[in-house]
């Protein structure tokens, strides 16, 4: 009867694993929607207010004020729906930080459309958000952008419009991608230069004339002006960055290779007071960074994000049995199970506390609960069930919550493997390892933690093979060296 119940126990979880995952948008507060929506009004007030102004009182243009407006406000919204479909986890102060860089480049269209090269509005902002949600958002916010100008139009040269968005949609491919504060730079330079020898061979090179008179005019027919133009407001866009990161909450790869730097204070601490905690921090960023690559994860988040998160075990590091280091174990001290379920609970409240202080990204803080999720602590639980004590599972289960993308259940996954795996013998069997890691990980899909992840069976098998490849990687054998008569290595 219990094989039984055991199969179809199986087999609803099957069923119920083959349903399509889908991602949980991040909910947005009333008053967010709020300050998006009147955003959007004005971004489409300041495309059709100067058409309403400019033309007599009439049907067809009233007519065409209300189409204007309802293009813009139509568009903001597109803008902001396709957003969210790529990024699910977008806040609402990064959905106002978008909205709000399209009001303010139609706002420049508006009042300096006359004077200065489109270039100059767009490609910034692109960098911007690239760099912080992605390259797919960015080329959604150029498309908005290049099209949607206030009317009557300004017109400019339509073989600069084609420039326009070729520099943006390299910006925006770039720009997610960049990994350093110096190519960040580089593009900052490469592309003004770009720009500026497209515009001399499709726009004409007489309009460079100004170099044989010296002039140095920044104006919209000025081909060399405008290019130097884009340049330096790149620049004052790469130093606005870092202020950006902090106000909207933007994790860009530069602020993630940042976090990684091991010399950063709070991995200092760690690998100085829990020394055991760190050396098993280094091991699962092997197997997380090795299962994320194979899969086509954010190899970035992962690693920095496995770095921190056992960060709280620095509340209290000899109550880990890593770092006790052949010295008497305090759960056996107390020989409580309840408080010592308390402990392990701690670390994880105790490393929301320290991602707090030291202003982790809430990206990366993010690990610190969700590679825990709901997982009862099995030891302890146990043990208060041989002293007979009347007690609640969820006593022996951490808070949560479950793992919410598919980098932290990898964690989750790679934490749970990582000891199994070193425990094993050395002539252990490559098929031995892989019934280990199977059997980690299926206890982690019956228990529900993986539900929210968004991980698919195929990416959970492509997982399961990575975490092998890594096991025997390091599970090698070394070579005795041979010793001389006097015991010293030749």
């Amino acid at each position: 009867m219990q094989n039984i119940t055991s199969t179809l126990k199986k087999l609803f979880y099957l069923w119920k694993r083959s349903q399509v995952p889908v991602k949980q948008p991040t909910k947005i507060s009333k008053i967010d929607n709020l300050i998006i929506f009147l955003i959007c009004i004005l971004i489409s007030i300041t495309s059709s207010y100067k058409l309403l102004l400019t033309s007599p009182l009439n049907i067809s243009n009233i007519f065409s004020w209300i189409l204007t407006f309802t293009e813009a406000f139509v568009g903001s919204w597109i803008l902001i729906l396709v957003s969210k479909k790529e990024n699910p986890t977008l806040s609402s102060r990064q959905i106002i930080l978008i909205v709000t860089l399209l009001l303010a480049v139609q706002v420049s269209k508006l009042a300096l459309a006359a004077t200065i090269s489109p270039l100059s509005l767009i490609i910034p902002p692109a960098l911007i958000i690239s760099q912080g949600m992605g390259s797919i958002t960015a080329l959604v916010w150029v498309s908005i952008a290049s099209i949607s100008w206030p009317e009557p139009e300004v017109s400019f040269n339509n073989n600069l419009f084609f420039i326009l968005l070729v520099c943006a949609s390299v910006v925006s491919l770039l720009g997610g991608r960049i990994r350093s504060r110096a190519q960040l730079l580089q593009l900052s330079i490469f592309v003004p230069i770009g720009a500026l020898f497209s515009q001399w061979i499709f726009i004409g090179k007489d309009k460079i004339s100004f170099i044989e008179k010296q002039e140095f005019v920044f104006a919209n027919d000025n081909i060399f002006s405008d290019s130097l133009l884009l340049a330096i407001v790149m620049l004052f866009t790469i130093l606005f960055i870092p202020i950006f990161e902090s106000i909207f909450g933007l994790l860009t790869k530069a602020r993630l290779l940042e976090l990684a730097d091991k010399e950063k204070p709070l991995i200092r601490r760690l690998s100085l007071e829990a020394p055991g905690t760190f050396e098993h921090t280094l091991l699962i960023c092997g197997l997380a960074e090795e299962a994320t690559r194979m899969i086509g994860g954010d190899i970035d988040l992962i690693k920095t994000g496995a770095l921190y998160h056992d960060v709280g075990k620095l509340h209290a590091p000899s109550w880990f049995i890593e770092n006790q280091d052949g010295s008497k174990n305090p759960h056996d001290e107390i020989d409580d199970p309840i408080k010592s379920a308390e402990v392990l609970q701690a670390h994880v409240d105790e490393g929301l506390k320290y991602a707090r202080k030291n202003r982790l990204p809430k990206l990366i803080a993010n690990f610190i609960p969700e590679h825990q999720g709901t997982l009862k602590m099995g030891y302890f639980f146990q043990k208060a069930k041989e002293k007979n004590l009347v007690i609640n599972e969820n006593y022996f289960r951490y808070k949560g919550p479950i793992p919410q993308s598919k980098e932290t259940a990898i964690l989750m996954l790679a934490d749970g493997c990582e000891a199994a795996l070193r425990a094993m013998n050395i002539n252990a069997s490559d098929k031995e390892a892989l019934e280990t890691i199977s059997k980690i990980i299926f206890s982690r899909q019956i228990d529900g933690q993986l539900d929210n992840s968004n991980l698919s069976k195929g990416e959970i098998f492509l997982i399961k093979r990575s975490f092998l490849n890594v096991w025997k990687r390091i599970r090698h054998r070394r070579i005795q060296y041979p010793t001389s008569k006097n015991n010293t290595f030749s």
